[in-house]
């Protein structure tokens, strides 16, 4: 167990060691003063029950660097319950952009919340984020100068929670940093694996050219990363990262245990689809480093492993865990919060392999509903 605990460990140093070299390699993006865009843009937002969040976002759109006259956006109601549509409806009028409300007939989801947005943009370029995130005023611009620049037919662009007064709420921002970071730098390696649907952009034509959801729409959550390596697959390099703090969107990191846990089994209920065998290795390598970890706590806790053996190998975790995470939380300005690397290990370690077997199930509730494939 000891050679396979430490195999299992040198083997993960060694994919986030690339992976943190790739990140400190990829140059950023740097907005040039005279950058002007005629990509006409359409930003699309599916929501359900966000009427408290939602104003606050359209007035993020309305301080845009970007010319009102070349971007509209399109909030798509999945039966909200909140007057959400009326409230969108009533700020139509007030915002410079056009801005329109479209609502989920008989389907659910934001699958179909997304594929209705894309059926009924009119814009080149097609930017997604959610309806409870904030986004800064050069957002647009930034991926518009990717989109020109690169060529590029997906770009993931990078999420942050804000604001975060609490521990637990620290907590998630750490780990969410390590996720947003693995997905940068695998991007940059050109093993795109990992993404985030409140902040990404493709050219309306790729969604048909992939065939959209095709194979996964009977997955309720994916319309990110599955579309990601659909893109990558059929136009290998044309996937980016936008590695620039000015088009991070900042979200919201989840007020109670109960719903933290909705979500990451969420997220992890789509695991087991993955198609790519590297995006499976991966998902497969980082389970197995946690469950063998957290097996060697039980076994050592009853005497049946070397407390010295064990210590060892998460001492080495978390020398790797805060190489790899020091630039990236220094990229979100969060570098004062790398304390919580060392006593988040012993709470992720358990956590990641419940959720991870958790999300097997494929079942979760989600915002007010029990959502299966």
């Amino acid at each position: 167990m000891l050679i396979l605990l430490l195999g299992l460990i040198f083997l993960y140093g060694w994919v986030m060691l690339r992976r943190l070299w790739a990140w400190q390699q990829m140059p950023p993006a740097i907005l040039p003063p005279d950058f002007k865009s005629k990509t006409k843009i359409s930003v699309i937002i599916p929501i359900r029950n966000e009427r408290q969040n939602i104003s606050r976002l359209l007035q993020d759109l309305s301080n845009q660097n970007y010319p009102a006259q070349l971007f509209e956006v399109l909030v798509i109601n999945d039966h909200s319950e909140d007057n959400s549509e009326e409230l969108v409806n009533q700020l139509a009028g007030q915002v410079p952009f056009t801005l329109r409300c479209l609502n989920l007939a008989e389907q659910t989801g934001k699958k179909a919340a997304v594929a209705l947005g894309v059926a009924a943009a009119t814009g080149e370029l097609l930017v997604f984020t959610d309806g409870d995130c904030r986004v800064q005023p050069n957002w647009l611009t930034y991926f518009a100068f990717c989109y020109v620049t690169k060529e590029a037919k997906f770009i993931s662009g990078p999420v942050c929670y804000a604001p975060t007064p609490t521990f637990f709420e620290k907590m998630q921002l750490v780990e969410f940093a390590s996720l947003i970071g693995t997905g940068g730098s695998s991007i940059a390696l050109g093993k795109p694996n990992m993404c985030n649907g409140a902040n990404l952009a493709y050219p309306k034509e790729i969604f048909t050219q992939v065939n959209g959801f095709a194979g996964n729409a009977h997955l309720p959550s994916g319309d990110d990363e599955f579309l990601m390596h659909k893109v990558h697959q059929q136009y290998p390099g044309s996937v980016y990262f936008l590695k620039a703090s000015a088009a991070t969107v900042f979200t919201q990191a989840k007020p109670t245990l109960a719903s933290f846990f909705a979500q990451r089994v969420r997220w992890a209920s789509k695991w087991p689809a993955y198609q790519q065998i590297g995006v499976k290795l991966l998902a497969v390598l980082v389970f197995g480093v946690n469950f063998m970890l957290f097996l060697g706590l039980l076994l050592a806790l009853t005497n049946n492993f070397s407390w010295f053996a064990l210590s060892l190998a998460f001492g080495l975790k978390i020398l790797i865990d805060f190489l790899f995470l020091k630039p990236v939380l220094k990229f979100f300005n969060k570098l004062k919060y790398s304390y919580i690397i060392l006593p988040l290990q012993f709470i992720y370690v358990p956590y990641v392999v419940i959720t991870a077997l958790t999300g097997l199930r494929g079942s979760y509730h989600w915002k007010g509903r029990k959502i299966k494939p």
